[in-house]
């Protein structure tokens, strides 16, 4: 990408955010799911998934990723797209390169073997190895400003304010089958329907005849009925 390209891309949003500064407040959201089996949290990236666990050094396999690790390569990320986005609005020539993160951790803090020892990277160390022909002055001022505007670098260097809150979620009963109630043994109840059924035995309905046209069947056989006698008055 050329210089021009970029600034055509983020003019209309420097303009934006100078007119509304509201507009440039954006909140970035990570998302992860703890592990069914083993000691393993699977973090979205977008792209993959990726499942980070222990480190061998706390008594991991080996094959999961560490989320020190995963620190380091944010930085190396982030500093290696914002090296690239200040060469290209300075028109800085840069062919190519590598970009290299590192930080020493005691991992007697984390695993509450000391005390004093403490918890999280002692010093993180960020290089760069670039294919270019600039100038020394142009290669001071590239990665001054690098260093000024990576999110992350700067994240680091500040150590900005962090809050942990919680809360308690039920059981998914739909999302487990082992999870849900046995079920009833015994005689069923009766359905809504079946309960206002009259009971005994029923007779299935009679055909209807024809009209116009006596059935043989309902005459056959069959004797006359009886006249009801009264008794005589007394």
């Amino acid at each position: 990408m050329k210089a021009e390209e970029l600034r055509e891309i983020q003019a209309p949003l420097k303009a934006r955010y100078r007119d509304e500064p509201q507009a440039a407040y954006i909140t970035l959201a990570a998302d992860g799911t703890l592990g069914d089996e083993g000691i393993t949290c699977s973090v979205e990236t977008g792209k993959a998934l990726v499942e980070a666990g222990l480190h061998p050094a706390t008594g991991g396999d080996g094959f999961s990723a560490c989320s020190g690790d995963m620190l380091l390569q944010a930085l190396v990320a982030c500093a290696g797209v914002t090296l690239r986005a200040v060469a290209t609005a300075l028109e800085v020539p840069v062919a190519g390169g590598a970009v290299h993160a590192e930080g020493d951790l005691d991992f007697r803090g984390t695993l509450g073997v000391d005390k004093e020892a403490p918890v999280g990277f002692k010093e993180i160390r960020l290089s760069f190895e670039l294919d270019t022909e600039a100038t020394p002055e142009q290669l001071a001022t590239l990665f001054k400003l690098t260093e000024r505007y990576c999110v992350v670098f700067q994240t680091l260097s500040r150590t900005p304010g962090i809050s942990l809150t919680h809360r308690r979620t039920a059981p998914d009963l739909r999302a487990s089958p082992s999870a849900r109630p046995p079920p009833r043994t015994g005689r069923p109840r009766a359905t809504a329907a079946a309960s206002t059924a009259p009971t005994g035995r029923t007779r299935p309905p009679r055909a209807r005849n024809r009209p116009g046209r006596r059935s043989r069947s309902s005459t056959r056989g069959r004797k006359a009925p009886r006249a009801a006698t009264r008794p005589p008055p007394r």
